[in-house]
């Protein structure tokens, strides 16, 4: 009895794993290569979705994921178009548009297409001035996967987005740029001070020509200048004289010899 059980459990392990070798299931978002004696047919060597039945020993089934890949650039030093070394991390988002090319035209396309970032990273990054590597963000994002995308193309392979993440600046260029900044918004504010003084200047100089023209204007606006004051609680009120007054007063008194 025992070499019968011993001969059932073999056969029970041979059908499993030759069911396991011809049955393959694929989901959604896979896509299988099937090589057959090593080679893969243009018209039959993509399947999936779904159940796929291979031929031992004949056939090999190789998983494709077409679901958008993130990768991480790790942290590349650069020198600038203005000769500053600047650290600069960013992220790419890509995803395998021809699983075909992506098995036969690259050994591993994730790591190609990190190696191909990395560079390009220091290639664009590396023409740019430092101040447009911080402020035109969005042109420089669009050049990186503009020119990644045209080199992972032959693999099947589409970058749908770039992205740089931290601008890691030296010590002594961070001070530099803050004291840059300090001095914009202090020259900021003199032009507002200044350009507010300006207007004030026009105003009073615009109610002066008004008044000069109309002498009741004048003895009005003095007098509720005198309202203001004498509303307020103070001890002593100190209020000007008009001059026209103190020139009439003078012309009436006799003159001397």
């Amino acid at each position: 009895m025992q070499p019968v059980a011993t001969g059932v459990m073999f056969t029970v392990l041979l059908v499993i794993f030759v069911l396991y070798n011809i049955i393959k299931i694929l989901k959604q978002y896979e896509r299988g290569v099937i090589f057959t004696l090593g080679k893969v047919s243009l018209e039959h060597g993509v399947k999936g979705p779904g159940l796929i039945l291979l031929i031992p020993g004949i056939q090999k089934l190789v998983r494709v994921s077409l679901r958008t890949v993130t990768m991480d650039v790790p942290s590349q030093d650069i020198i600038t178009r203005d000769n500053v070394t600047v650290k600069v991390n960013a992220v790419v988002y890509f995803r395998v548009m021809d699983p075909r090319k992506a098995i036969i035209e690259v050994e591993d396309f994730f790591y190609a297409t990190s190696l191909i970032s990395q560079t390009t990273l220091r290639s664009i990054l590396g023409q740019n001035m430092l101040d447009d590597l911080l402020s035109n963000r969005e042109a420089i994002n669009a050049e990186l996967q503009k020119v990644i995308d045209q080199q992972t193309e032959p693999w099947g392979v589409k970058v749908t987005t770039v992205e740089v993440r931290n601008v890691d600046l030296p010590a002594d260029m961070q001070r530099a740029i803050a004291i840059q900044a300090q001095a914009e918004r202090e020259r900021r504010a003199k032009v507002i001070h200044a350009e507010g003084e300006f207007q004030a200047s026009t105003k009073l100089a615009d109610a002066a020509d008004i008044m000069s023209r109309n002498p009741t204007a004048l003895q009005l606006r003095y007098l509720q200048t005198l309202t203001e004051v004498a509303s307020e609680k103070n001890s002593t009120i100190i209020f000007p004289f008009p001059m026209d007054l103190v020139t009439a007063f003078q012309k009436m008194l006799p003159k001397k010899d």
